[in-house]
């Protein structure tokens, strides 16, 4: 293969194990039964109008196996974080002293487990779309090569099959981090 192939499948690569780090980051995100700070990655307070990350705003700790805390550096953003917090949909009631947000993780039912398994699966799904689109890219910009008779139709073939084998061992990574989540999900 040339070097042009080579250098769109390298970058094909990158871009999609990019992308499966970004969907195991997201899959952090699906609460399971123990209290973890990155079940708060995706609230967003409105912050004078300004769409704020919470983690922008506050410290994040889990100091038991069912307890968040939230403590903001600005002690009167409490009740912006707090509605934030309810309004999300993570399922958690913020109770605060003032000082600090306490969020009690309760066990998960196992109704809730179902449900945060297909938000799992849609969020895999989201990855799965993100690697085809990739690929598909890829493809266009080999055809592109061939066209332009920068390269021979079996050096496009050879590239179209190493970026087909690319993306199915980045989409294998993406089902093995998916199966390992919902069983975290779903253990008791």
């Amino acid at each position: 293969m040339s070097d042009l192939t080579d250098e769109l499948i390298a970058d094909a690569r990158e871009r999609m194990a990019k992308s499966v780090e970004q969907t195991q980051h997201e899959f952090q995100s699906v609460r399971t039964g123990r209290a973890s700070p990155a079940i708060l990655d995706r609230v967003v307070v409105d912050y004078f109008g300004v769409a704020t990350p919470l983690r922008s705003l506050a410290t994040i700790n889990a100091p038991e196996a069912r307890l968040l805390t939230v403590q903001p550096f600005d002690p009167s953003t409490m009740k912006l974080l707090e509605k934030a917090i309810s309004d999300s949909g993570v399922g958690l009631n913020p109770s605060n002293d003032g000082k600090i947000m306490r969020l009690s993780v309760p066990e998960l039912n196992e109704e809730r487990r179902r449900e945060l398994v297909k938000v799992a699966r849609g969020i895999a799904e989201e990855g799965r779309i993100k690697i085809r689109n990739i690929r598909r890219d890829t493809m266009k910009d080999l055809k592109e090569l061939k066209d332009s008779g920068d390269v021979g139709e079996d050096d496009e073939k050879r590239a179209e099959a190493e970026t087909q084998k690319v993306t199915d061992e980045q989409v294998a990574v993406l089902e093995n981090a998916l199966k390992v989540k919902e069983a975290e999900i779903l253990e008791v």
